[in-house]
């Protein structure tokens, strides 16, 4: 019997998969259980529905995702931090500081934990830090660290 999964379950499929389950598996435990549904051609042309939908809303948040990185590579972010004569500043520049400095100057709203700072910012200067905007796309945002 045909059915789509409607969770996971480990060692039979993923949600919104098509299995061949054993019709007593099926009719006994995951139909009753809600953890499937009957491949009717209703319900196949819903799943359809849905997959297409995902993916077109993929598509979009791809296109942004390419906008932003556009949008990473032309400009430069700049941190005012306290420092000393040397240099090296008080504490340190870190992925939060950097996201939230891009929605105040730039209004651009990155997650922290999308931005790849290997360990915090120390010293003044130029660096360039990794964004992982989506899958496979990477932008590349120069930071300059200012003293106050």
């Amino acid at each position: 019997m045909k059915v789509i999964l409607l969770e996971n379950i480990k060692g039979v499929g993923k949600k919104d998969d098509i299995i061949n389950a054993n019709d007593g598996y099926a009719r006994n435990f995951l139909i009753p259980q809600k953890k499937a549904i009957e491949a009717t051609p209703g319900n196949l042309s819903r799943l359809k529905s849905k997959q297409d939908s995902k993916a077109h809303q993929k598509e979009l948040e791809k296109n942004e995702a390419e906008k932003i990185k556009d949008l990473l590579t032309k400009i430069t972010l700049e941190i005012k931090v306290k420092a000393g004569e040397n240099g090296k500043i008080f504490g340190g520049v870190t992925a939060k500081e950097i996201s939230s400095q891009l929605k105040e100057q730039f209004n651009i709203e990155i997650d922290k934990k999308k931005i790849e700072l290997k360990e915090t910012i120390k010293t003044l200067g130029v660096f360039n830090v990794n964004v992982k905007l989506f899958e496979g796309i990477i932008g590349t945002l120069k930071v300059q660290t200012l003293a106050k």
